[in-house]
Order: structure tokens, then sequence, then C-alpha cells
């Protein structure tokens, strides 16, 4: 308490320290919460010990972007000044364990969102924060899923998830996406999407997928492999949850960008390919 006097009377918060201190000596010094404080100017001694004793700190924010991976998030969370880093170096293996689930991939597991906090707070309370945030959103959702959905458990329902959240930024598409994969997936058809593709690639993808990166075999590769990849691929969104687990009934199996952000959807091959080579070769 008394450096904290001290460094208010540093900032000229204080027209008598002294004073200030005897009536505390007097009255009993206050148990006072530590964090960044906004002093208002002309704020009186009283005000600004009650303030300091009640915690009223200003808060921090750190957002983790829809479609990050936890990678992203670890770097983001590591560079932000005012988050004391516990878990620097840490294998992920040992981070898991460390936050109370040991074992478990961490791809997926944490929820995107702005966090606000207090300055100190540290890296191990926001990813247990940002873990349950992420389990409770996946329980909601799975709970309210649609019947008959070819997947075996929530855990597949969020890698569902993380695939729609990569493949469009646009709202309204994603339960059709969804709908697409699921299609497929009761079809016994391979997923063959990208995103799949180039999160197996890890450190090499350099930004372009090739035909060669297609065949490539990894357990994330949809066109080498069949069925959901083993793990999520990034940090899927409450609305991509809700596609995963609640897509759009219909019948098309394919769909193309169509380079403004939105997709064409074709029902066979055959309109596929037309809309491929019109939107992807310039030959419509």
């Amino acid at each position: 308490m008394r450096s904290v006097l001290a460094e208010l009377d540093s900032r000229g918060a204080l027209a008598d320290r002294r004073g200030v201190e005897l009536q505390l000596r007097v009255r009993g010094w206050p148990q006072i919460k530590t964090g960044r404080y906004d002093i208002p100017a002309g704020a009186s001694p009283a005000e600004i010990l009650r303030q300091l004793a009640e915690g009223r700190v200003v808060l921090e924010t750190l957002t983790v972007v829809e479609g990050w991976t936890f990678a992203d998030m670890r770097r983001v969370v590591e560079a932000h000044p005012q988050i004391r880093v516990t878990l620097r170096g840490k294998e992920i293996p040992a981070l898991m364990s460390d936050i109370g689930h040991p074992g478990e991939h961490p791809e997926g597991r944490f929820f995107p969102d702005t966090y606000r906090f207090a300055a100190g707070t540290s890296d191990y309370d926001l990813y247990v924060l940002a873990y349950r945030k992420m389990a409770e959103a996946l329980d909601s959702a799975w709970k309210s899923r649609a019947p008959g959905l070819p997947l075996a458990d929530s855990y597949q329902a969020l890698t569902l998830a993380s695939i729609v959240e990569k493949e469009t930024g646009l709202a309204s598409e994603r339960p059709r996406i969804a709908g697409v994969f699921v299609t497929r997936l009761k079809r016994n058809m391979r997923l063959q999407t990208d995103p799949t593709v180039i999160y197996g690639m890890g450190a090499t993808f350099d930004g372009n997928i090739r035909k060669k990166d297609l065949s490539a075999d990894t357990p994330w590769n949809t066109y080498t492999r069949d069925g959901l990849p083993p793990t999520p691929i990034a940090m899927p969104g409450a609305a991509s949850l809700a596609a995963a687990t609640r897509p759009a009934k219909s019948e098309y199996l394919y769909f193309v960008g169509k380079g403004d952000g939105t997709h064409q959807f074709s029902r066979t091959l055959e309109e596929h390919n037309r809309a491929v080579a019109k939107y992807q070769l310039g030959k419509g």
C-alpha cells in the first residue's frame, strides 16, 4: 500500500500523501487488487482507494479470430504485453496437460472471440477460459443437431465445422457448404477439400496449392483419405458450429469459388466441371 501511495504521489494524484497514510493507519490498511488503473482527474484520495479496493481495473483485450489455428492463437497470446506468459516453450502435450486436458489435440478446442481481462492475467487463464467457451458452444450445437447426421460424436462435428470455417467467410453459405460435405459423407465420397490439404502440409505450404500437393498423402488430405480428417484444422466460430450440426438439405455435391468470395454449387460432376472452367479457368 505504501508503494502505491508513493506512485500516486509521484503522479500528482495526492495533495497530502502523509495525511492519507496517517488516516489509513488509524482506519486500517485496505486490501487492494493488482492491475492497471485509470485514475480520474480530481479524484479524492477516498475515491482512489475505493477504486483500488474494488479492483475497477482497465480491461485489456485480445481477439482470437475465427479460422485461426492454435499456433496463430498462441503467437498472439505470447506477444500480448499485458499477458503474463507462463507456458512459453512448452510442447503441445505438456501445455494441454497443464490446462487440464492431457492427451487432447489443441486444434479447434479454443473458442474464437474477443477476450477482456485485467493486466497480468496469465496465458494459462486465457487458455482455460477459451477452452471452456468452445466446450460449451460445441455442446450446445451438438445437442440441437439435426437427425441423421453422418457424424459419430461432437468431436467430428467440431472437425467438420473447422472445415466449413476455412472454406467460406460468407455466413449465408456456411449451411450450404456443410450440406455438401454431409451429403458426400453419406454417399461415402471423399470430401476433397483444399483447406485440409493445406493444414496437412504445415510449414511447407507457400501460399499456393498444386496438383502434386493434392496427391501427397497426409492424415489430413481428404483427396487421398476417406471421411473426416483426424482433428479439426482451425478454430470454428458459432456460425460454423451451427452449420455443421444443422446443415442445409440439398443434393449439391460440389462447389467452386467464383473469385468474389462466393461459390457456385453443382449437383453433378459435369455441372461442376463447367463451373470450374468458367470461374477458375476463365473459359466460360
